[in-house]
């Protein structure tokens, strides 16, 4: 800033000596107001600039020597002082110059003094030559009436005197300008009498003109006359002849009239009975008011009771309807059951603060407010359709998600294998649902939680042990989330016993007995889970993570053994590379979690069209979940979406991609138990891992006979419940 000032002040010193060498007194003036405006302006920015080196000196504490901004704290003090010199010399030299224009205002109004006074001399001066010329005039006008004395005396002065033979040239000059005037003067008089002349010509024309109106006028005048007359005996004819008609006519109408007498005295009777009429309706319009409030009163009631009916009537369809609905929907889900379908769940998150503002960030999906298993969708101006077995508005909580599923979950400790697994866009919440937050926990903390209820309800006749494992999918390399090497990969086998079943050798299972124990692994898997940020999405998910709980039961009463598995998948959203701004290794995971995601969509494609053969091997993910894809599997998949205008095409892909999911048909689900020998109370304890034996449980001796007819009964309970 002290820079600046100081270059302003160089550049006002430099247009001072300009105008001080090319303006005049009166631009100086306007100049000077200019620069003394300039110049107050600079002492205002001098002063705030001071204001502020004072503040800085103030808010310093405590000498800092070493420090470079006290040097340069310095420097800018001596060039602040030099500055003020600066305008000092400034000032002085626009006092200089106040002085300078104050003086040449003076030098102005003496020179306008002065022209003052040569006006006044001039005027004195016109007006005696004025009285001059007057004088010459009179003197040329007594010389003329006077010739002989006139060249007398004009030879007397050529003789006399030269001043007099000076006046007499100007009198002789003055006399020709005079005989010129009146040569002028004879010129205009001789053009006037010949306009004269013109004007006599023209009078005699117009006299001539008039003369012939005057008799044209009196000749129109006698046609005038004539055809008056003619009208006169033309309207005396058309009054005769009018006469003639009245009389007619008059006659006409006396027989009319007599006629009307005739009909006058025949319509008395009918007069008196209109009368009779009219006098009756005007009572019965006097009486409308009442009777018309008390028709409408009555139409009201019956309107209001009609209503009434209409709307009980409403109700009680209304009731049956739901009512219907609820029946269709049971036996929907227990055709579904049975044919063992997907079942498919929507779920629309609420519009956030990352979908901006503006038309793009609108809400594009609505619901249907009799059935809360459709909701459509604003594609390009088109309203689409989609129907699921349930949807969730975005004001749904998780424990109402959790509620619809947890039939699924509790079907595990019966021994059938689950898979829940969430598909969608990135962005669209998949991670929320499944996990959720540490206050608002999703299906996988709650499914584990339900599951440790159930146990605790059961644990007087069955013993049970939960695994959990947790695994991702990153970049088609399968990962193990709970192991020492999570960069260690992993391969899919088939199990070595020949039931066709998948597992993954290497995969660590940690058996959990409590909530304290769920919540360790899921930090501990969920810090080694990939996540990275795109445009779409802050925290995106750039893999698929498999929650993996296995629970298996035994019966201390029957040695019957069950095993089931629930499978909680998370699935990395499906993306668009531009819209996203995926880059190098970003770009590399978008590629593979499309290429799994499309694996996935041929292989319902396959299953839905009943191919031969169905793709499973064409993708880690497909691979992994071929037992809950294959009809051995209660299988739901939980369908996300967004509701903002900008993502519509990718939230029709995702419910199109949800119906198909939803017409495929797996087969009925069979239950994974077993019923051994009848072991004994040491062999049920050692089987179980990590199972305790109970106090106080004694053993009873039976017979060989009585214990193979109850291993008998058994397996026909097992049959007729299988």
């Amino acid at each position: 800033q002290v820079e600046s000032l100081k270059a302003k002040v160089l550049e006002q010193a430099q247009e001072i000596s300009r105008l001080r060498s090319e303006l005049g007194g009166t631009d100086a003036e306007k100049h000077r107001d200019l620069l003394a405006a300039e110049n107050e302006r600079l002492r205002q920015e001098m002063k705030a600039c001071e204001g502020e080196l004072r503040e800085l000196r103030r808010q310093q504490q405590a000498p800092c020597w070493d420090c470079p901004h006290l040097q340069e704290n310095a420097g800018l003090q001596e060039q602040l002082s030099q500055l003020q010199r600066e305008a000092e010399e400034t000032r002085a030299k626009l006092v200089e110059l106040d002085l300078e224009v104050q003086q040449k205002t003076n030098r102005l109004a003496e020179v306008e003094l002065r022209l003052k006074d040569s006006l006044a001399e001039r005027a004195e001066e016109e007006e005696r030559l004025s009285r001059r010329l007057r004088d010459s005039q009179e003197t040329i006008a007594s010389l003329k009436s006077q010739p002989q004395q006139i060249k007398y005396i004009i030879k007397t002065v050529e003789v006399e005197s030269a001043k007099a033979k000076q006046a007499l040239c100007e009198t002789q000059s003055r006399n020709q300008y005079l005989q010129e005037q009146v040569g002028m003067q004879r010129q205009v008089l001789k053009e006037m009498e010949q306009q004269l002349q013109s004007s006599q010509k023209t009078e005699a024309q117009l006299r001539a003109q008039i003369m012939l109106y005057e008799a044209e006028l009196e000749r129109a005048h006698g046609q005038m006359l004539e055809e008056m007359q003619e009208m006169e005996e033309e309207k005396n004819r058309a009054i005769e002849e009018a006469f003639s008609r009245a009389q007619v006519e008059m006659k006409a109408v006396h027989e009319n009239l007599a006629g009307v007498r005739t009909n006058l005295l025949t319509l008395q009777p009918a007069l008196r009975t209109l009368t009779h009429d009219y006098n009756s309706l005007k009572r019965q319009v006097r009486d409308f008011p009442l009777l018309l409030q008390e028709t409408l009163r009555s139409a009201r009631a019956e309107i209001s009771q009609a209503i009434e009916e209409v709307h009980s009537t409403n109700r009680e369809l209304l009731r049956k309807y739901r009512r219907e609905l609820q029946l269709r929907k049971k036996c929907h889900n227990e055709l579904v059951r049975l044919k063992g379908n997907i079942r498919v769940f929507g779920r629309v998150r609420p519009i956030t603060k990352e979908d901006g503002e503006g038309p793009e960030a609108t809400n594009a999906v609505t619901f249907d407010t009799d059935d809360d298993a459709v909701l459509h969708l604003l594609h390009k101006g088109k309203q689409v359709s989609f129907e699921l077995d349930k949807v969730f508005p975005p004001q749904a909580s998780q424990e109402e998600v959790f509620q619809e599923v947890q039939a699924l979950v509790t079907s595990c400790i019966d021994g059938y294998n689950v898979c829940i697994f969430a598909y969608g866009q990135t962005g669209a919440g998949k991670t929320y649902t499944m996990e959720g937050t540490a206050a608002n926990p999703g299906i996988n903390q709650r499914a584990l939680q339900l599951l440790f209820s159930e146990v605790r309800s059961k644990a007087a006749d069955w013993d049970y042990a939960i695994t959990v494992s947790a695994a991702e999918i990153y970049n088609e390399s399968l990962r193990d989330l709970l192991g020492k090497e999570p960069q260690e990969k992993l391969e899919i086998k088939l199990c070595p016993d020949g039931s066709g079943q998948l597992y993954v050798p290497g995969l660590t299972e940690f058996r959990v007995q409590s909530v304290e124990d769920i919540n360790k692994v899921f930090e501990f898997g969920h810090v080694k889970r990939v996540t990275e940020c795109t445009n779409l999405n802050e925290h995106s998910s750039r893999s698929h993570a498999l929650l993996i709980i296995t629970v298996r039961g035994l019966d201390r009463s029957t040695g019957l053994r069950t095993t089931g598995k629930l499978n909680l998948v998370d699935l990395a959203g499906s993306e668009r590379v531009g819209r996203s701004g995926a880059e190098g290794s970003r770009l590399r995971e978008a590629q593979h979690i499309n290429k799994s995601l499309s694996a996935l969509g041929d292989v319902i494609y396959a299953l839905r069209s009943r191919q031969g053969h169905v793709p499973f091997r064409n993708s880690k993910l497909t691979y992994l979940l071929q037992d809950s894809l294959s009809g051995d599997s209660k299988t739901l998949m939980m369908v996300q979406v967004s509701p903002a205008e900008k993502n519509t095409s990718e939230t029709l892909c995702s419910l199109k991609f949800a119906e198909r999911v939803r017409s495929v048909e797996l087969g009925p689900v069979s239950r994974k138990a077993e019923l051994a020998s009848w072991p004994s109370q040491e062999q049920l304890e050692g089987d179980l891992p990590g199972s305790a034996a109970t106090p106080g449980r004694g053993h009873t001796s039976h017979s060989s006979g009585q214990l193979s007819s109850r291993a008998a009964s058994i397996r026909r309970k097992l049959q007729t419940s299988g």
